[in-house]
């Protein structure tokens, strides 16, 4: 299946927790127990102190129905709040590290490369470089794959973060269940 195709799979749900102990314990567990897949999760403090936590998690919901991730959720004693955040009233990113093993030729084309995605050369060896990129999903999704041509040593990157757009469309947070 295109990646295009399995993100039209994908919603991003943004939880509003307690920030105490175990919570997201719990909420990966329910995930777990119930066999939903989660695609995606990043979690933080919010703006409001030590108060809160925004988990924002990524689900397939070819794997289960979105209410039902969406209702076993609002279950949680520590869970505030649960909105949708549609893809097209939604800034979402994620951050990308990369080492590349690369001699002298291949060296210059990685970090003509990076200059490209707007990303940066973050540490250099002898023979290895890590970059460092952020933006869209579909941005590091292309990155990435002009890295496979190369010899990557390591990638690993973040969980989705995503916030509702300033003017969406329609009403950018929608409440689900």
């Amino acid at each position: 299946m295109s990646p295009a195709g399995r993100e039209d799979r994908l919603h991003v749900l943004s939880v509003l927790v307690e920030n105490k102990a175990g919570v997201l314990a719990r909420v990966a567990g329910l995930f777990s127990r119930r066999g939903f897949n989660i695609s995606s999760l990043a979690v933080a403090p919010t703006d409001e102190g030590e108060r809160f936590s925004r988990i924002t998690i990524v689900v397939d919901v070819e794997a289960a129905p979105l209410e039902q991730v969406v209702h076993q959720l609002d279950k949680l004693v520590n869970v505030v709040e649960i909105s949708e955040l549609a893809p097209v009233d939604a800034v979402q990113g994620e951050l990308l590290l990369a080492t590349v093993a690369a001699g002298p030729t291949e060296r210059s084309q990685v970090i003509e490369l990076v200059g490209v995605f707007g990303g940066e050369v973050v540490d250099v060896g002898a023979d290895r470089l890590t970059v460092m990129l952020a933006g869209r999903p579909d941005k590091l999704d292309s990155f990435e794959r002009l890295l496979e041509g190369y010899d990557l040593v390591g990638v690993q990157r973040t969980g989705r973060v995503a916030l509702p757009k300033l003017e969406p469309s329609a009403p950018a947070l929608q409440r689900v269940g």
